[in-house]
C-alpha cells in the first residue's frame, strides 16, 4: 500500500494522503437489532450480561432465578455473550477468545443448575 484516498460522505469531495499502514476497527457497531426484546441491550445496541444487567432489567426480562446472572449471561438464563457483541467488552480478537474459553466453565455451571 502507497496511498489511502478518502471520500466525504457529506460533500463529495475526495483527498489523497500518502499512507503505508492502516489498522481497521471492526465490531465497532453490533448488529443486534433482530436481538432487541429478546435480551437486553445497552443504549448502543451491545448485549449487557452479568453484572452489568440491574434488577429492573432483571424484572422487567422475567428472570426466573433466585440468583444473579453468571458473568457473561444475558438477561435470558443459560443464553451467554461474549466478544464483541456484548456490552463493555474490549472489541479485540484476543479477548474474545479468552471470554469465550472462560465462558465454557459458565455454561457447564448454569446448565447444572449451580452457582458461582
Amino acid at each position: 500500500m502507497e496511498r489511502v484516498t478518502w471520500k466525504s460522505a457529506a460533500t463529495g469531495e475526495s483527498a489523497t494522503n500518502p499512507i503505508r499502514h492502516v489498522f481497521l476497527m471492526t465490531g465497532a457497531v453490533p448488529n443486534t437489532g433482530w436481538l432487541n426484546g429478546c435480551v437486553v441491550l445497552d443504549a448502543k445496541g451491545f448485549v449487557k450480561t452479568g453484572p452489568d444487567l440491574n434488577p429492573e432489567e432483571l424484572t422487567n426480562s422475567g428472570w426466573p432465578h433466585a440468583r444473579a446472572p453468571l458473568l457473561f449471561e444475558t438477561s435470558r438464563p443459560r443464553l451467554f455473550a461474549v466478544g464483541d457483541v456484548r456490552s463493555g467488552s474490549m472489541k479485540r480478537v484476543a479477548a474474545a477468545v479468552g471470554e469465550g474459553s472462560a465462558c465454557v466453565q459458565l455454561i457447564h455451571r448454569a446448565l447444572a443448575g449451580g452457582t458461582l
